[in-house]
């Protein structure tokens, strides 16, 4: 089992005691050695796998603040940070995080397919220096996803991602597509992993099925988000919107991803809201 690390931006801003517009992105600016503090406790805790603050390091997410300047200097620092936190823990893996342009759980705002390659392939070209490989974070849609992997794939690193499926119906896309009409895209370009991710773990358990028996090497990283707020609908919403479960601790985490391993799963890990303790607790029982 390769196990993940769990999220990224809840646990800044846990600990940064605010949240912003600009996500994960703040703590690069105010306070980086945060971003670096969350990558050891992962290692520490059992991740195999590094992932970088780099999900919403977007030009189009950046150019709405003003900011496009700070992109490169960004997502090298990000990058860079998430190498010398696996080098210090003396083994493990980098993944590049790539977000959804336009907005998370937003698929309709998202460029068509073709505009969005070129984004994420001179995107791919700067985390490529770093990485070992790609992983396409919260593909709500069929056309996204595919934008997301036509473009990752300039490198040839390889190419994880991550789908993400509705909460009261994890047999579709966010997008109200079919989960299984992802099947013949995904088989096209053949990514190394897919995952669902960044929905809840129930409906990460409806979904896995529906993927299962096509070949895929399989992986889950659920939120424990109580759902996502309808009024989350932009690059200017907070997270704050969003309210943490209260039933979603290490040890019920655990039961849902022991139901995702027999559904064929073998990289799981967490998303928003699923921290440290979490992957203590995955990685004790998947490494014993």
């Amino acid at each position: 089992m390769i196990i993940l690390d769990g999220g990224m931006g809840q646990e800044l801003v846990s600990r940064a005691g605010a949240a912003t517009d600009l996500w994960s992105m703040q703590a690069l600016i105010d306070e980086p050695n945060l971003v670096r503090q969350v990558h050891d406790e992962y290692f520490k805790a059992g991740a195999h796998i590094a992932t970088t603050n780099t999900y919403s390091i977007l030009p189009d997410r950046l150019e709405s603040k003003d900011l496009l300047q700070h992109f490169l200097p960004m997502t090298q620092s990000a990058c860079q940070m998430a190498v010398e936190a696996r080098d210090a823990h003396g083994s493990g893996q980098v993944g590049g995080s790539l977000g959804p342009l336009g907005f998370s759980y937003q698929p309709d705002k998202s460029p068509p397919s073709e505009q969005a390659s070129e984004i994420y392939a001179d995107i791919a070209r700067l985390h490529s220096t770093f990485v070992d490989f790609h992983i396409l974070e919260t593909m709500s849609s069929i056309d996204q996803a595919r934008g997301g992997l036509m473009g990752a794939s300039v490198t040839g690193l390889p190419v994880w991602v991550s789908l993400s499926v509705d909460d009261s119906d994890g047999t579709k896309l966010r997008s109200g597509e079919l989960l299984a009409d992802t099947i013949s895209m995904l088989k096209e370009f053949n990514p190394a992993v897919v995952l669902i991710n960044c929905s809840l773990p129930e409906a990460v358990s409806q979904g896995l099925p529906v993927l299962s028996d096509n070949g895929f090497t399989l992986g889950a990283y659920a939120n424990g988000f109580t759902g996502i707020h309808s009024d989350f609908n932009s690059i200017h919403a907070t997270v704050d919107l969003l309210r943490s479960r209260t039933d979603l601790g290490p040890s019920e985490y655990l039961n849902f991803a022991k139901t995702w391993a027999d559904c064929g799963a073998s990289v799981i890990g967490g998303c928003c809201e699923v921290g440290p303790d979490h992957i203590a607790s995955l990685a004790k029982y998947f490494e014993t």
